[in-house]
């Protein structure tokens, strides 16, 4: 099998991290796939915030579960959180962020990164104190966060699990 193939395959949501930094070169190089993600009409109006300092994510997190009465809330405790936004006014805007995570979810497996998606916010960005924070780590005031992708090094091996094929459809 081919090993973006195999990639695709083996990707998993990694839902318990290690404490081990993620070297710079690894993040540039996630955030450089992002970059490489189909964009409808190739606008590219994302843009991508890297937090990879522990107190702004305890911080987010405390923020998210106050916001939707999470007790605890933690994204699973990554090392680093990349916050995928893109403009109010650009109707592509998820899909270009969901494209742009994927490039990043695939290229963290491919260099032994785990990774999860986090999508607690993309409701909830213009709540008076979500929106303080974002404004603090220079997310544009007319962005809403698509998507976050979590990361860091698996804590344990990844589960692998059969996906259902039954939903595909075939018509003659």
């Amino acid at each position: 099998m081919n090993t973006i193939i195999e990639n695709i395959i083996s990707r998993r949501s990694c839902r318990k991290f290690t404490d081990e930094e993620i070297k710079k070169e690894d993040i540039d190089l996630i955030l450089k796939v992002a970059i490489y993600a189909p964009s409808a009409k190739n606008i590219q109006s994302w843009q991508f915030t890297v937090i990879s300092d522990k107190a702004k994510i305890i911080e987010l997190c405390k923020i998210i579960g106050k916001v939707l009465d999470r007790e605890n809330y933690n994204m699973y405790n990554p090392k680093v959180l990349i916050l995928a936004s893109n403009e109010n006014e650009n109707e592509y805007g998820l899909a270009d962020c969901a494209c742009a995570l994927e490039n990043m979810f695939l290229a963290a497996t491919s260099i032994g990164i785990g990774s999860c998606w986090i999508n607690q916010l993309k409701l909830i960005c213009d709540d008076m104190e979500v929106r303080d924070f974002l404004n603090k780590i220079k997310v544009p005031a007319n962005h809403t966060v698509w998507g976050i992708a979590a990361l860091g090094y698996p804590d344990g091996k990844m589960k692998s699990n059969e996906k259902d094929t039954s939903k595909i459809v075939f018509v003659d």
